[in-house]
C-alpha cells in the first residue's frame, strides 16, 4: 500500500531543494553608451565655456590697459603689466554713463511690467475662452513672430512722430510692449494649469477677472519671472529702436550711448572696452542672482514635449 506522504525533497549543499530552480539574481546592466555620451557632453560644454570666457577676459584685460598701449595691438596688450582704471574714470567723469544707466533702467523696467501684464491678459482668454475666430487670432499672432523687427522701425517712427512721442521714454517703451512670444509662452503655460481650480473658484462666486488676478497670476510666478528677466535683457540690449527715436543725449540708453562712445573715441580701444563692460555689468549681476529663476521659468513654460 503506497504511502500518501511524499518523500522529502533532497537539499543541495547550497540549501536549495533539488526540485526548486536556483533563484536568479538580476544584475543591472551598465549602459556603455550613456557613459560615452556624458563624456562627450562634458567635453563640448567645456569647449563652449572656454570659447565664451576667453573674449570676456580679453575685453577685461584691454579695458585696464592704457589707450596708447592698447592701440598697438594684441601683442602689446598681452605684454602690458601695468593695469590701470583710467578708462573707467574717464567714462564716469567725462561721459554720460549715469544718464544711460538711468534711461536703460526706466525703459527696461516699465517695458517688463507692461509686457507681462498685457501678454498675460491676452493669453488667458485665448487659453480659456471659446469664441468665434479664436484660432484665427492665435494664428495671426504667431505669424507676427515671423516679421523681423527691423522692418517695423520706419512705420513705428512715423507713428511716434505723429503722436509727438519722439525723444521720450515712451518712444522706447510702447513699441516693445506687444511681445508676441510672451503671449504664446503665457498661453502654453495657462493650457497646462488644471481647470478644476478655476471651476471651484467659479462655484464660490469668483468672477473671470478675480480668478485671473487672485488664482492664475499667483500660480504663474515661475513663468512671470522667466519672461520678466528675458524681456528685461532684450530691452536693455535693444539698439536699433532707441537709435532711431532718441536724439537727446540725456535720454539715450546704454547701447546707443556705447555707439556714441565708439564714434567719438575713435581708436581709444581701452575706453570702448571699458564702456562695453559697464554696459553688460548689470546683466551679469542679474544673471548671477536670478539664474535659478531663469532655469525654473524656462523649465515650466510648457514648451517641453
Amino acid at each position: 500500500m503506497a504511502s500518501d506522504t511524499a518523500p522529502p525533497r533532497r537539499r543541495s549543499g547550497t540549501g536549495v531543494t533539488a526540485a526548486a530552480p536556483p533563484r536568479q539574481i538580476n544584475k543591472p546592466e551598465t549602459n556603455a553608451g550613456s557613459g560615452a555620451f556624458n563624456k562627450v557632453s562634458v567635453i563640448l560644454l567645456t569647449l563652449f565655456a572656454i570659447a565664451w570666457i576667453i573674449p570676456s577676459l580679453w575685453a577685461l584685460k584691454t579695458s585696464v590697459t592704457p589707450n596708447d598701449t592698447a592701440a598697438l595691438g594684441a601683442e602689446a596688450i598681452l605684454k602690458d603689466t601695468k593695469p590701470t582704471l583710467a578708462s573707467y574714470r574717464t567714462l564716469f567723469e567725462a561721459g554720460d554713463i549715469w544718464n544711460w544707466y538711468t534711461a536703460s533702467v526706466i525703459t527696461s523696467v516699465a517695458t517688463v511690467v507692461l509686457t507681462v501684464l498685457f501678454a498675460s491678459m491676452a493669453a488667458y482668454p485665448l487659453s480659456r475662452l471659446r469664441f468665434r475666430g479664436r484660432r484665427v487670432v492665435f494664428v495671426l499672432m504667431i505669424l507676427g513672430i515671423m516679421v523681423p523687427g527691423q522692418v517695423l522701425v520706419l512705420p513705428i517712427f512715423q507713428e511716434l512722430n505723429a503722436f509727438g512721442l519722439l525723444n521720450t521714454y515712451w518712444a522706447v517703451i510702447l513699441p516693445q510692449v506687444p511681445f508676441v512670444i510672451a503671449v504664446f509662452v503665457f498661453k502654453q503655460f495657462f493650457d497646462g494649469l488644471p481647470k478644476e481650480l478655476e471651476e471651484a473658484a467659479r462655484i464660490d462666486g469668483a468672477s473671470f477677472w478675480r480668478i485671473y488676478r487672485s488664482l492664475i497670476m499667483p500660480l504663474s510666478m515661475p513663468i512671470i519671472s522667466a519672461m520678466a528677466i528675458l524681456t528685461f535683457v532684450g530691452v536693455w540690449n535693444q539698439l536699433l529702436l532707441p537709435l532711431f527715436v532718441l536724439s537727446n543725449p540725456e535720454l539715450m540708453t546704454i547701447p546707443v550711448g556705447l555707439a556714441t562712445v565708439q564714434g567719438s573715441y575713435g581708436q581709444r580701444v581701452a575706453d570702448i572696452q571699458a564702456s562695453a563692460i559697464l554696459g553688460a555689468l548689470p546683466l551679469i549681476i542679474l544673471f548671477i542672482f536670478l539664474q535659478r529663476r531663469i532655469i525654473e521659468g524656462v523649465a515650466g513654460t510648457g514648451l517641453k514635449g
